[in-house]
Order: C-alpha cells, then sequence, then structure tokens
C-alpha cells in the first residue's frame, strides 16, 4: 500500500523545520531541507510502525484486520 502524507516545511533561521500533518508527533528540525524531508520521512515511518504494534499488541490474541480507505 502506498500512503501519502504531508510534510509542513519552512525554513526558521539557519534551521529547516517540519512535521507531518495527519500525524502527531512526527516532526523534525535539520539543516537543509533535503535532511528535513529525509529525516521525516525516517521519522514517519518509526511512527507508523510503532503505532501498528501499539495496536496489534492492544488488541490481542484474537482480532480482525479490515482495510479502510478515505
Amino acid at each position: 500500500m502506498n500512503n501519502e502524507y504531508t510534510a509542513i516545511i519552512k525554513q526558521d533561521g539557519e534551521w529547516w523545520i517540519g512535521w507531518i500533518e495527519e500525524v502527531p508527533g512526527v516532526n523534525c528540525q535539520e539543516k537543509t531541507r533535503e535532511d528535513l524531508v529525509e529525516s521525516l520521512r525516517v521519522t514517519l515511518r518509526e511512527a507508523l510502525d510503532l503505532n501498528r504494534e501499539e495496536a496489534r499488541f492492544a488488541a490481542g490474541d484474537r482480532y480482525a484486520e479490515e482495510r479502510i480507505a478515505v
């Protein structure tokens, strides 16, 4: 599945800062725009993996998964 997310990016002095609009807590700061985009990509991937693991753990051993598109 190829998901797309919206990165809000801006330069603040000498730093580039950004966050993912749809996922609270995914934010980064880097010296270059390119490094920022890569950091956001890595951080988003890690956050989604962690959320997935936590959701499955909370569900226990008997659950079903259902894909939902919006």
